[in-house]
């Protein structure tokens, strides 16, 4: 997969914008506030509709502009595509070679994106919901069906908790009645979407702990988990496990009515990790936490490729300088010629230049981008 050219129009700082890439790395040189991370985050945007900084999408409409468009062209062996989105006050539109797209769910996939930043650094030792967010995006690229679950289960367990808020406050009698339809209705989701986490992390499991080996010379063993308080485990029957689930939430009930919230399901859970059979979020060392961190990345980086039988885009936010000499190397040997990456950085001192030889350097200044 083969990022030939993106054009911007009035996306955060930039007015306009039209960048062709001919190099398998670019990097992106400037001072901070110059708008490096925001071609990135462009590119993010591009590939999976929504940016991986903001949950607002009007924040990345440029000042007083109607809306912000974004359009790429992507090559793919001997194929070009051709994917474009729009995001207005109003919403957003996507478009692939020319046609819309009515879900968001048949437009993600077609271009495949890895993003490594400062803030993934931390995933390990961050909060639960950047660890589920890490997993939902990760697994929508993948399954696109897996995102339509997704999104049927945020709005039902919205509409679920409003109702549960008002029925605390006004003691509704039929409330038991209620929260069953409810209930039968989220256990239909929550149990595709536990089953589909639970194959994903295997699969990134199996990839991950190979490359961690790999970076600490066979001295660590790294362990990913898929961590739930539900019964329903890894495999199981459809059926079987929704019966399980179902049981679970009803098994809630009364103490939700009582809070006036929801207290169970794939909303809550979480991720673990585990070197040597030690607990890295809570015991681990920076390192060690960094390395789990680079790890994580590398292999949704060979799992993508396994699945859709091409690399995706690798975009390296400001995450090279926050690498030692030793992370970074494998890192850049591990891409190097198998990945069009996108790198910003500040300057170039620390950047091993030697493990990139198809290079292009692009100098940033006040959303302004020229070749060196």
């Amino acid at each position: 997969m083969f990022l030939a050219k993106i054009l911007l129009q009035s996306f955060r700082n930039y007015h306009r914008l039209e960048l062709p890439f001919t190099h398998q790395v670019n990097l992106f040189v400037g001072q901070n506030a110059q708008g490096k991370t925001n071609l990135l985050e462009a590119i993010y945007v591009m590939a999976m509709t929504k940016s991986h900084r903001t949950f607002r999408d009007k924040e990345l409409i440029g000042w007083n502009q109607p809306f912000a468009k974004i359009t790429g062209e992507i090559k793919r062996g001997e194929e070009s595509l051709d994917l474009e989105v729009i995001i207005a006050e109003k919403g957003k539109k996507v478009r692939k070679n020319g046609l819309e797209q009515r879900r968001l769910s048949q437009y993600i996939g077609a271009c495949n994106v890895v993003m490594f930043a400062p803030e993934d650094l931390s995933i390990v030792k961050g909060s639960p919901q950047h660890r589920r967010r890490f997993m939902d995006m990760e697994i929508g690229q993948l399954s696109p069906l897996y995102l339509h679950y997704l999104s049927q289960y945020q709005k039902l367990l919205q509409q679920k908790n409003q109702f549960l808020k008002l029925a605390k406050r006004e003691q509704k009698q039929n409330a038991m009645v209620m929260l069953d339809v409810w209930n039968q209705q989220l256990t239909e989701f929550a149990v595709k979407i536990m089953l589909k986490r639970y194959q994903y992390i295997a699969q990134l499991q199996m990839w991950a702990a190979g490359i961690h080996a790999g970076i600490t010379q066979e001295k660590e063993e790294l362990c990913i988990t898929y961590k739930s308080e539900s019964k329903v485990l890894a495999g199981m029957m459809e059926d079987v496990a929704r019966e399980i689930f179902y049981q679970e939430l009803m098994g809630k009930a009364k103490q939700e009515l009582e809070r006036g919230t929801s207290l169970h399901g794939p909303h809550r859970d979480d991720l673990t990790f585990r070197i040597n059979q030690i607990d890295v979020q809570t015991f681990g060392s920076q390192g060690q936490q960094r390395t789990t961190a680079l790890s994580l990345k590398l292999a949704e980086i060979e799992l993508i490729y396994h699945e859709v039988g091409d690399y995706p885009l690798l975009l390296l936010d400001d995450v090279l300088s926050e690498l030692d000499e030793i992370r970074q190397t494998h890192l850049l040997t591990t891409i190097q010629d198998k990945v069009q990456t996108f790198v910003t950085s500040t300057s170039l001192d620390g950047v091993q230049l030697k493990h990139l030889p198809d290079r292009e350097i692009f100098k940033v200044q006040d959303g302004t981008i020229v070749s060196n």
